[in-house]
């Protein structure tokens, strides 16, 4: 069974990687996934549940290759001395998939998985009318416990621990204006990000915010075979999100 990875390209946006796939026809409506990696700095052409969902729906993808930013609008020497990554997708990455596929928001869903997970949710907190649409796999929310730990990236975007918890997706929540397709999934298994998950749940239930999560589904943890499991929920949620956008009346 062909597994679409030759499908994947890899190109340069201002100056830094982007892996890009192309599927074999392409949605009617344009219909485009931003891919914000993990801290392994994954490729999905070694994922194939995710390359074939992408094929199997038509998708095009765009996946930058930023290391370890977390996805911030901090600095991250590692990538770029002067600009941070969430500007860099804001102003390299959308005007780049709007000049080749002539793809705009909300034609644009974001995806993330751990450290992307948590990136991918923020920046849909932060700017939830440029991307209404959101799915993330065992976002990595409450990543200001790394500090604590001693990660030496962290450490340098952010002053201590309480300065990064502040910059949480969690505390990025709006109340009046939130994303309006929002999914999450993350395995009790995992037992290192499953309870920020719930607390997430918990605050978008408490503020009444719509949004769509399995906390309980046991698939492998913390791993691929977890994301394998879920990738078909995933995809459909983005799918007939995407679909809701394009027919909203606005």
């Amino acid at each position: 069974m062909s597994t679409f990875a030759d499908q994947w390209t890899t190109t340069e946006v201002a100056g830094h990687p982007c892996h890009v796939f192309e599927p074999g026809t392409v949605s009617p409506h344009g219909y485009t996934i931003l891919y914000l990696h993990g801290s392994s700095v994954e490729n999905l052409a070694d994922q194939p549940r995710i390359t074939r969902q992408l094929e199997q729906h038509g998708l095009r993808a765009i996946a930058p290759v930023t290391g370890e930013t977390w996805w911030s609008d901090r600095i991250s020497v590692e990538f770029d001395p002067e600009v941070s990554v969430e500007q860099y997708l804001l102003k390299q990455v959308l005007p780049y998939v709007a000049e080749r596929w002539d793809c705009r928001p909300p034609q644009i869903a974001l995806l993330g998985v751990s450290m992307g997970g948590q990136g991918a949710l923020r920046l849909a907190y932060k700017y939830p009318n440029l991307f209404p649409t959101v799915a993330a796999f065992f976002p990595a929310i409450d990543f200001q416990k790394k500090i604590d730990e001693g990660d030496p990236t962290l450490s340098r975007m952010y002053r201590d621990a309480e300065d990064a918890r502040q910059d949480t997706a969690t505390l990025h929540i709006h109340p009046l204006n939130w994303p309006r397709h929002q999914w999450f999934c993350c395995d009790p298994d995992d037992f290192r990000w499953w309870d920020s998950a719930d607390r997430l749940r918990m605050k978008l239930f408490s503020l009444g915010v719509l949004h769509e999560c399995d906390l309980e589904t046991q698939a492998g943890g913390h791993s691929w075979k977890y994301v394998a499991r879920m990738a078909e929920p995933a995809f459909d949620f983005l799918m007939k999100s995407l679909e809701q956008e394009r027919l909203r009346v606005v």
